[in-house]
């Protein structure tokens, strides 16, 4: 070391403190608003600390009270209404037991490895959905605003399901349940059952003419109907409450909101084994079907489940992970919630079965009563001989073996003339293969099955709690992917924000409580969502694993953890994952390409549901939603590209979390050291957050990332300066 090493130091070491008090002396007038709104909300405590390299001091953003709460939040998420009514119908349909392979198959391709991106995304940048892909390459912030639209019509319609279940929930506290029997019509002359009613069932009725009063077509709006109205604004108000405060007020929320529901499948599952024929109905849910298992259409039906059981691309995993410490162990998180999901849908699936077991017994013993004394008339009237009847047979108390046995003896002997005797044969396994999904589980086959339960409004009351509960913690999640990104993106006050986005969704909801509303939920259900996520996702990963690096994405996480993750998600991130998802999103389109469009629209003459092709002005609507949601992505690549916007602007100031309470921090642009070293536009890089030692690193500290909320201190940067090595000072 040269003699007058020390001497150089001590002169550079002035002249860096000059430097600063110079600094200092020049701020603006913004600068010393600034400063002093810091504090007002400062600790005195804090204000010696310094933020350093593996601290416990971590920004004010709003944090999870617990682990837990934030489990159960995601959980809350994931789990909802397509795991009681959709996969249950998905695993019939496809296979039975058989189904689980490709779904388990498909979950650790694309389920697992893309949560666990998404989880890492979020709490690593620790931003909503905007935010983090913004911050990833602003040409691609189109992803998240892409992600909030979808979150937007999607919630929407789901709050009407919730809507409808509330109805159902306040007609459950009386007994007999109100649709029980069908209603009796009084004229001048006698009283005779509804022939709508008649026709169909009781439940399949109540469903479409006293709970929906349904039109005949979508063209046919009906005006509104008043009491579906009120359920959907009940619906919005209880979203709103729960989400005013953010995760403070929906965290607590989620201790009962997301616990409730298994608390029902539980003992639902427990009275249904003690049911009759529960065996039956579980036995042929799970009885392989391998040949099955082969077709692609499986396993297309299987990773699209997969991709919308774990809510990927809304965004409000990302949301409700940026809201987490960097240190937390989200792989964990990811593998964790992945498979409380899908052994919900298992249990949940088991529920189902066991249930619809227990209906389709009683559907076959009345089968099996009324085809007998057509037996016992055909005996009568001499068109079948006693001595085909075996001797044990004694049709007063005939049991389904015996009625079966009886019944393949006559078709034998009477082969000819067997069709013109109308019987019928009475099998469980006929009416468990009639696959039953979504709103004709719920609210049909689900109902009718707990009218035959002992108690049966307290299970109804249990049942529809339990959807409520379901769709409660499912559009937490979707508002949380809508709020979060606006919030830390425009910096507006999260109570109005939250008001307002309720406010306009009840009343652009009203379309869904018109006669014809049931359609327009078929109509965004099918176009909204689909399409648009798997571009989003597809384009997530690219952005990470492409874009960002996914060498640096791995780093990151190995910073993160604590311990560097599995090379299997290397691989799954950079080659399979895309992979698979470029051909769901073919076959996707394919799909769609191949299947009319159009919705079952129920014909009150017949009392059965009819296929109808939506209008002109239906296809337009539904090519319009599936656009509208995808439209922002190439809108901000092209505005980022031809630079049509001024990234000097004002209004993308930074945000710092303090006491609950966000407070605006204006952007000194011209100066800003941060943006000239990193290359980043002054609204990618955060406002430094000035205090008494941000100009003092610490030793050993080579990261940026423990400054608080994610922002990079001036004097962090300065220090960092390749040409500014602290051997050198």
């Amino acid at each position: 070391m040269p003699k007058n090493s020390k001497v150089v130091k001590r002169d550079l070491d002035d002249e860096v403190i000059e430097s600063v008090k110079d600094l200092l002396s020049n701020e603006d007038s913004s600068d010393d608003a600034f400063k002093k709104s810091e504090l007002m909300v400062e600790d005195p405590e804090e204000k010696d600390v310094d933020v350093e390299e593996g601290s416990d001091v971590e920004d004010e953003r709003p944090a999870w009270n617990s682990k837990l709460q934030y489990i159960l939040a995601q959980v809350g998420f994931s789990v909802g209404l397509g795991n009681v009514w959709r996969f249950p119908y998905l695993c019939q349909k496809n296979g039975g037991g058989a189904y689980l392979v490709p779904y388990l198959i498909l979950l650790l391709i694309i389920g697992i490895p893309l949560f666990f991106l998404e989880l890492a995304v979020g709490q690593r940048i620790r931003r909503g959905s905007i935010g983090v892909w913004n911050y990833i390459s602003p040409k691609l912030g189109g992803i998240g605003f892409a992600s909030c639209v979808v979150c937007f019509f999607v919630a929407l319609y789901y709050n009407v399901i919730i809507g409808w279940s509330l109805f159902y929930f306040s007609q459950s506290f009386q007994h007999p349940l109100p649709w029980d029997q069908c209603p009796l019509v009084k004229n001048a002359s006698h009283t005779f059952v509804e022939p709508e009613c008649e026709k169909s069932s009781a439940t399949t009725y109540y469903w479409y003419r006293e709970a929906l009063n349904i039109s005949s077509s979508l063209s046919e709006s009906g005006g509104l109907n008043w009491k579906m109205t009120i359920c959907l604004l009940a619906a919005w108000v209880m979203v709103c409450l729960a989400m005013i405060k953010g995760i403070q007020s929906s965290g607590k929320i989620m201790y009962f909101s997301s616990l409730f529901p298994y608390v029902v499948l539980l003992c639902f599952l427990i009275r249904g084994l003690l049911l009759n024929g529960s065996v039956d109905g579980i036995r042929h849910m799970f009885t392989p079907k391998l040949e099955i298992m082969l077709e692609p259409k499986v396993w297309r039906e299987a990773a699209t489940q997969v991709f919308f059981a774990l809510g990927l691309g809304f965004g409000g995993v990302i949301a409700f992970s940026s809201y987490n410490k960097r240190d937390n162990n989200c792989h964990f998180d990811a593998v964790l919630v992945s498979f409380i999901n899908f052994f919900t849908s298992v249990l949940a699936t088991l529920v189902v079965f066991a249930v619809l077991g227990f209906k389709a017994n009683i559907i076959n013993e009345k089968c099996v009563t009324q085809n007998s004394e057509k037996i016992l008339k055909l005996l009568k009237t001499g068109n079948l001989s006693q001595d085909m009847i075996p001797h044990h047979i004694n049709f007063s108390s005939i049991t389904a073996e015996d009625y079966n046995l009886v019944y393949d003896i006559i078709q034998k002997v009477k082969e000819d003339q067997f069709d013109s005797l109308g019987l019928k044969s009475c099998q469980i396994e006929d009416e468990l293969d009639k696959a039953v999904q979504g709103t004709g589980l719920a609210f049909i086959a689900f109902t009718e099955a707990m009218t035959h339960f002992p108690a049966s409004p307290f299970w109804s009351v249990m049942f529809f709690l339990m959807l409520v509960n379901l769709g409660l913690g499912s559009m937490f999640g979707t508002i949380e992917g809508i709020i979060t990104p606006i919030v830390d993106t425009f910096k507006v006050r999260k109570e109005i924000l939250t008001v307002i986005c309720c406010l306009v969704a009840f009343f652009i909801g009203l379309i869904f409580v018109q006669r014809s509303g049931n359609y327009f939920v078929t109509m965004f259900d099918d176009y909204s969502a689909t399409l648009p996520l798997l571009i989003v996702v597809i384009l997530e990963n690219i952005a990470v694993i492409r874009i960002y690096g996914i060498d640096k994405f791995m780093e990151d996480l190995k910073d993160m953890l604590g311990f560097s993750p599995s090379r299997y998600y290397y691989y799954m991130w950079k080659y399979v994952s895309p992979f698979v998802l470029l051909c769901l999103l073919v076959a996707s389109i394919v799909q769609m390409g191949l299947s009319p469009p159009g919705y079952n629209a129920w014909i009150e003459d017949t009392a059965m549901e009819e296929f109808h092709s939506y209008p002109t002005w239906g296809m337009i609507v539904c090519i319009s939603l599936m656009v509208l949601a995808i439209l922002p992505v190439p809108i901000v690549f092209m505005v980022r590209r031809c630079n049509l916007i001024d990234d000097s602007s004002g209004s993308l100031a930074s945000v710092s979390y303090k006491r609950g309470r966000i407070i605006k921090e204006p952007v000194n642009l011209e100066g800003d050291n941060t943006s000239l070293i990193h290359g980043k536009s002054p609204s990618e890089v955060p406002s430094p957050n000035f205090g008494k030692n941000i100009y003092r690193k610490q030793t050993g500290s080579p990261t940026l990332d423990t400054a608080p909320n994610g922002r990079y201190g001036i004097g962090y940067l300065m220090a960092d300066m390749p040409d500014m090595p602290e051997s050198d000072l």
